[in-house]
């Protein structure tokens, strides 16, 4: 046994008590069969004797969750024809890898609710050790990884696997198993799932937030979906509602610009980057250069639009923005970029097009 923890963070497997109880964060076996702990504290004296003592409260979550995994496994078999090629217990979240690059998520549903119906059957959990000839004859879901000493878990018939792992007495203790996610990965899919305590406390704190949203919305949990729903149409109505009065609202920013001589050259308040593109669009429809700017807590967002033949705008925002202090960039008939808040736009845009052709 070696080493402090120090920053490393890792939740405690348990202790070894001696005259004090020192917390053991992992436990590893190395290839000789030696078991290391890694404690987080002084080291006992060599030759002390020590006792160890388990997490009671983390064995039994993981109890649950490598049962629950084996019997979730078995119900992908058999409702999805999904074999289990992976599978990990973590301490935050649990996964399980199927060969299939695609499951309806009604056989996912189904397979779920074939888990808890036998959870909810309490069936016997046995482990053991067969026979070589025992062995031959059960309806094991996988292989052994091993030749000897093959430890076999049998959860009522229901599956039959070869394991050394922690798991419960009886199905019933399981409690709970539910899948909370799914995902494609490395050409295959991956189950996110809880069991046990976990998920209990999983449906618990999601429980709590739909009855939060519920309180917000003066509403009771079951009617959450629907009012949110009447949300996202409210807010559709008012974006395309704010939309078409931005619209109008470029359109006569347009028409006041084209109705002076010379280039359009305008700074606004409290508009985004797509309110000048809007207005430059009518600008330089109209044969006439656009160089706009919306004044922001950032700066400037400047814009500079227009094919007149031997203008560059990205030439000209470029010079913009050495002589400015700004940067941006775009093609010749665009270019945008972001100045300074103090810059005077139409001032500089004056010189530079006085001094230069752009």
């Amino acid at each position: 046994d070696r080493g402090v923890l120090g920053e490393r963070q890792a939740r405690e497997s348990g202790l070894l008590q001696g005259a004090t109880g020192v917390a053991v964060v992992d436990v590893q076996v190395d290839d000789d069969g030696l078991v290391h702990h890694l404690l987080d504290g002084a080291l006992p004296a060599i030759g002390a004797e020590v006792e160890g003592a388990i997490d009671r409260g983390r064995r039994r979550v993981h109890m649950a969750l490598h049962t629950g995994q084996h019997m979730l496994s078995r119900a992908l078999v058999d409702v999805a024809r999904g074999e289990t090629v992976s599978s990990r217990l973590g301490e935050t979240a649990c996964t399980i890898d199927i060969d299939r690059d695609k499951v309806d998520e009604r056989d996912l549903a189904r397979a779920e609710e074939l888990v808890n119906a036998v959870i909810d059957d309490d069936l016997p959990i046995r482990a053991f050790f067969p026979t070589a000839s025992e062995l031959s004859a059960l309806p094991l879901r996988r292989a052994p990884k091993v030749s000897e000493n093959v430890r076999v878990v049998d959860i009522g018939g229901f599956d039959v696997s070869p394991c050394g792992g922690t798991h419960c007495l009886r199905s019933s203790q399981v409690g709970l198993v539910r899948i909370t996610g799914l995902e494609r990965y490395k050409g295959k899919l991956r189950l996110t799932f809880a069991a046990g305590r976990r998920a209990r406390d999983e449906l618990s704190a999601h429980a709590s937030a739909l009855r939060d949203l519920g309180r917000d919305l003066k509403c009771g949990p079951g009617d959450v979906g629907a009012q949110v729903a009447r949300l996202q149409r409210e807010l559709g109505e008012a974006r395309a509602s704010l939309g078409a009065a931005r619209g109008r609202l470029a359109e006569a920013a347009a028409v006041e610009l084209l109705a002076r001589d010379g280039d359009a050259v305008a700074v606004f308040d409290d508009v985004d980057a797509d309110f000048l593109r809007a207005v430059a669009r009518r600008v330089t429809a109209a044969g006439r250069l656009a160089f706009l700017a919306a004044r922001g807590a950032e700066g400037l967002h400047v814009l500079v639009a227009g094919t007149t033949a031997g203008f560059d705008c990205g030439a000209f925002l470029k010079r913009a923005a050495t002589e400015a202090g700004g940067r941006g960039g775009g093609r010749g008939e665009s270019a945008e970029g972001r100045f300074p808040p103090a810059v005077d736009w139409p001032s500089l845009v004056a010189r530079l097009r006085a001094g230069a052709p752009g």
